[in-house]
């Protein structure tokens, strides 16, 4: 049965990040990724273009879950601050952990190039306002001020990672996030 491109796309990026896992971010390459999927390579270039395109698809692809995660739980979520932050919290750690180890060699390969670091940057900015909208509400100035918010993303990267990694739990990152969402919620209260 022939895959549609869609199909084959979606395909491409479960091998990718199979490889990114097995063998680490530095050895996906456009050819070992054609080979690895069992595709001439030419099909992997009309899909992502370079390897940029391939890891943009992936970062993409990893935000794509990790936004239909954290949407679906603060959805289901009460409107209160506890619940709101443990949401953030517990979605982006979660997010990480289950694209495993992968994910934190995907982000650093990001930064490599000028149109990688922008891409992850106008992710992060969504990300940024979000929150910034889901915990306005529980700030006494009705507003979250945009520093704070960089500092909570920072802080969830990082703690993600090590998690990712085994550094620490993921509970204690979750934990950790949470307490980091609730003082910056804090800190512009009345």
């Amino acid at each position: 049965m022939r895959l549609t491109r869609d199909q084959r796309r979606e395909q491409l990026l479960e091998v990718a990040w199979r490889l990114t896992r097995e063998e680490g971010t530095d050895a996906l390459t456009l050819g070992r990724l054609a080979q690895a999927a069992g595709v001439a390579k030419p099909v992997v270039y009309d899909h992502f273009g370079e390897r940029n395109g391939l890891l943009a698809a992936l970062y993409r692809d990893f935000d794509a879950r990790q936004t239909a995660l954290m949407d679906a739980a603060i959805e289901a979520s009460k409107p209160t601050l506890a619940d709101r932050a443990a949401v953030i919290a517990s979605s982006y750690v979660d997010c990480v952990l289950l694209q495993g180890r992968e994910i934190p060699g995907v982000i650093a390969a990001l930064a490599g190039s000028p149109e990688l670091a922008r891409i992850k940057r106008d992710y992060e900015a969504v990300f940024i306002e979000k929150c910034r909208a889901v915990l306005a509400p529980f700030a006494g100035a009705g507003d979250i001020a945009r520093p704070g918010l960089w500092a909570m993303l920072g802080a969830a990267e990082a703690l993600s990672n090590a998690a990712a990694i085994g550094e620490i739990t993921a509970g204690q990152a979750k934990g950790e996030l949470y307490a980091t969402i609730q003082a910056l919620v804090a800190r512009n209260g009345p």
